[in-house]
């Protein structure tokens, strides 16, 4: 599988301001890393492809440099987002915009934190989104409690506690992804998580590592949907992290009477991962909701693709993070599995899915975003007819390689 997004973000993130170089393999060559990587050569890092690996040369925590025109950040929410936190507390100003759906983001929540640290963000438009401009201020420690569990809030509020007197405290309604904690804590920051809270002390330096990045499980989920939907199927998805903050689609599928086998479990940098065994199985409804939701955030598409041709109902809610992300999925799940045929109910946060009907072929309105695509070439494999999907080259953000590797199969 290709390397996961998130890993992959952070390992050049904190390469970059780490004293040494990181050597990063399994990296991820999608258009939302290689967004994190030109915002950091702008910023005077070295950071170059040597054979299958990316080398960054890291500057030290306050190695950074203004650049010299405004840093885009593509598609990409993560780069956004994280790399607020690390200008917060740079000795210069800078402005941060990306496409036109980062444009639509919303950044209020990190704006906030980073604020009451002493940090100076305007919106440049004065709605709360980017783009942004930020101007490097001494920051001190805070203790917040974020209004919904972000690893990307989280990760900008801990980045900026990199920098700031004291100590930082975030504390999260339920835990999220905690790559930026396992890699912070590897990279020598000090760390410590108890519960839902994070805490951070400023650092005086970072060293830089060995990375090896597992496989993203984000897009795993679309094959381990097409081998259980699939009569037949039988795949083997090999070096897939597994990560407990992040694997909440295997628990779900196995919950709906997916086969899915673990096995060849392994870890590198505290980061788990494993070969995953995937057969044809019939599925049934399942309720999902509640603390689980910040595991699976980015898998529900598929989840809810899967449903349609599963026994029952599936009702999906506390889901209402899906309204901000490259498209309001919500909205685009349920009116293009109506156009196929499926019998979906949309809700203030989620879905109602009464699965068994057949589904037909339909034309998707992918809204550019790269995981609605995917999941309906996997609907598509299991749907009477032919589906066409035009909006196809923003699967690129995450798996340039995706219809490469369908085909294979």
């Amino acid at each position: 599988m290709p390397g996961d997004k998130s890993i992959s973000h952070r390992s050049v993130m904190f390469g970059a301001l780490a004293k040494g170089d990181t050597e990063i393999s399994n990296f991820l060559r999608g258009a939302d890393c290689l967004s994190t990587i030109s915002c950091f050569r702008s910023m005077g890092v070295d950071i170059e492809e040597k054979g299958e690996n990316i080398l960054v040369r890291g500057k030290g925590l306050h190695g950074l440099r203004r650049p010299d025109h405004v840093l885009d950040c593509g598609n990409s929410g993560t780069t956004t987002r994280l790399i607020s936190g690390i200008l917060a507390a740079q000795d210069f100003d800078v402005t941060l915009t990306g496409d036109e759906s980062i444009q639509k983001r919303p950044m209020k929540r990190i704006i906030d934190p980073l604020s009451l640290m002493g940090a100076e963000i305007e919106s440049v438009r004065g709605n709360g989104c980017a783009p942004l401009h930020i101007t490097g201020a001494p920051l001190h420690g805070i203790s917040y409690s974020t209004p919904v569990a972000s690893a990307q809030v989280k990760s900008a509020i801990l980045l900026a506690g990199l920098y700031a007197d004291g100590e930082t405290r975030v504390t999260e309604p339920a835990p999220s992804r905690n790559h930026t904690e396992l890699m912070l804590s590897s990279f020598g920051a000090d760390v410590r998580t108890e519960g839902t809270t994070v805490t951070i002390r400023q650092a005086e330096e970072l060293y830089g590592q060995k990375i090896q990045v597992p496989g993203d499980i984000s897009s795993a989920a679309f094959f381990i949907a097409a081998g259980l939907l699939i009569p037949g199927s039988e795949i083997l998805l090999k070096n897939v992290g597994v990560n407990p903050t992040r694997d909440g689609v295997l628990r779900v599928f196995r919950r709906m009477g997916g086969s899915i086998e673990t096995t060849a479990l392994s870890s590198g940098a505290g980061e788990p991962a494993a070969d995953l065994l995937v057969k044809a199985s019939r599925l049934h409804g399942v309720e999902i909701g509640g603390e689980e939701i910040p595991s699976l955030i980015d898998e529900i598409p598929v989840i809810a693709a899967a449903a349609c041709f599963a026994d029952g109902v599936t009702v999906i809610r506390d889901a209402a993070e899906l309204k901000v992300k490259e498209s309001n999925r919500i909205a685009a799940m349920t009116e293009n599995l109506r156009a196929m045929g499926a019998d979906v109910t949309e809700t203030e946060d989620g879905m109602i899915i009464r699965g068994g009907r057949p589904l037909h072929g339909a034309v998707i309105d992918s809204r550019n975003d790269h995981r609605i695509a995917m999941t309906f070439a996997v609907a598509a494999l299991a749907a009477e007819g032919e589906t066409s999907i035009p909006q196809w080259d923003c699967v690129n953000i995450s798996y340039p390689g995706f219809l490469e590797d369908l085909r294979k199969l």
